[in-house]
């Protein structure tokens, strides 16, 4: 398989070509979510309870496969970028696959030997723990195979495959959600499993997934039988790992810190936390192209960083930034607008579906911030200083977002909260554009070059 060469042409073309196709991917792994606790809804309120308790967990576990994947695109797409001999660079995406594949083994067995005492110690009862250890155990046997997946899509991303990377995750929401009411009611022949169904399919589908992305890749060449196949083994341990570990702690402290704001919320009541939730659901698909742009902007500046042509990164940086922002702004607007028709949608009642649209009309205008932090988080990893990365997010959820909800939310009830969630997003921002200062891809007043020429200063 050629691979696409991010280092030439229009740079907003080469970020758009990865990123595009991954709102669809992104969309598609919310969306198993949703149709978990959908169905499970439907079958009893311990069921749905179940969902509540293991989803945060998962979130946490599913962290370490997002910075594995942002470690192995981080040193392909430079590999790539630098011109390395082919057969060095498929090696280092076997390497990514081995050692993905033996943590993905440890932390799955892990989570299962563990997840009786874990989920009693986060509140969860007696009535509920059976739905969850029904659930847990397949999804832990199904870890191993997330893992291997992403590693596959970050393979092709790294090479400029946007559309493969979104097919394999869009393939698996799909399977996911075509799976969920059979298994879970028992449809056909196939046997009533509840809220086991639902780890089952997940299971399921991940094992084929991983299964046809490793032919495809096979079939696409980034797989072969090259020469030496064990030979630096460990240095694309350490290349893949200074990257992975700081990316999978960054993607672990939004969650944590996300149940630690919930806390804060409580304090006003259930109708509150009922008004956040459906507001911070509004929120994650609102986010869905931003994300989409971070996974999109990884490999344009692995791929220029590795050639050298780091003033075309900082181009790349820019001009995804000024995406974030015409995004933001028109997010937020729909958000300002039509905020209460859709909280209406999503809430359960009166008084939570003014909660939420007060929150979506407040952080509405702000969510641009957030897109500017991940994608520079995003772009950090690439150029292999994911410490910042980690740094940006511990910083905006530790210094800002918490003392500032649990102070406000005192003073001004939700509305507090809404202020706090703005305010980190923003702060977020200024200090995503301090980092890049300070790490060489600082993207202002640089112009992007459309035919691939070198930026002066290069």
């Amino acid at each position: 398989m050629p691979d696409q060469n991010l280092a030439e042409g229009s740079v907003t073309r080469a970020v758009l070509k990865v990123s595009a196709p991954m709102t669809l991917g992104i969309f598609g792994v919310i969306s198993v979510g949703l149709a978990d606790a959908y169905f499970l809804g439907r079958v009893g309120q311990t069921q749905l309870a179940a969902v509540g308790y293991i989803y945060p967990v998962t979130v946490a576990v599913t962290s370490l496969s997002i910075g594995l994947s942002a470690g192995a695109n981080a040193a392909l797409s430079q590999s790539i970028g630098r011109g390395d001999d082919s057969n060095d660079t498929i090696r280092m995406g076997m390497h990514a696959l081995g050692l993905g594949l033996l943590v993905g083994l440890f932390v799955g067995g892990a989570l299962w030997a563990v997840q009786g005492p874990l989920f009693a110690a986060i509140g969860a009862g007696e009535a509920v723990r059976p739905e969850i250890a029904a659930y847990v155990f397949w999804w832990a046997m199904s870890f191993p195979f997330l893992v291997l997946s992403m590693l596959i899509g970050a393979m092709f991303r790294a090479r400029g495959d946007g559309v493969t990377a979104a097919t394999i995750m869009v393939t698996q929401a799909a399977g996911n959600i075509a799976l969920d009411p059979l298994l879970i009611f028992g449809v056909g022949p196939f046997p009533e499993m509840s809220t086991g169904g639902a780890g089952f399919a997940t299971f399921a589908v991940r094992m084929g997934a991983t299964v046809g992305g490793l032919l495809w890749a096979w079939h696409k060449g980034l797989l072969t039988t090259c020469r030496d196949p064990f030979a630096c083994i460990g240095t694309s341990g350490r290349l893949i790992g200074q990257v992975g570990l700081p990316a999978a702690l960054s993607n672990a402290i939004n969650p944590a810190g996300m149940a630690m704001v919930t806390a804060a919320v409580a304090t006003l009541g259930e109708a509150a936390v009922a008004g956040f939730g459906a507001a911070t659901r509004v929120q994650t698909l609102a986010l869905v192209p931003l994300l989409a742009l971070s996974s999109g902007i990884g490999p344009v500046v692995g791929q220029n960083w590795g050639a050298r042509r780091t003033g075309r990164a900082r181009s790349s940086v820019r001009v995804t930034w000024m995406m974030c922002v015409g995004y933001g702004a028109a997010v937020g607007l729909v958000l300002l607008l039509f905020g209460q028709t859709i909280s209406g949608w999503i809430a359960s009642g009166a008084e939570d579906a003014a909660i939420s649209t007060t929150y979506l009309r407040i952080v509405g205008f702000s969510l641009f911030g957030y897109g500017v932090l991940v994608t520079g988080n995003a772009a950090l990893n690439a150029r292999s200083k994911a410490v910042w990365s980690m740094g940006l997010s511990l910083s905006r959820i530790s210094a800002v977002y918490l003392p500032l909800a649990w102070i406000l939310v005192g003073v001004m009830g939700f509305t507090g909260i809404a202020i706090a969630a703005a305010t980190a997003n923003v702060a977020g921002a200024l200090a995503t554009l301090w980092a890049t200062s300070r790490t060489g891809l600082w993207p202002l007043g640089i112009r992007a070059e459309p035919h691939g020429a070198p930026v002066a200063g290069e």
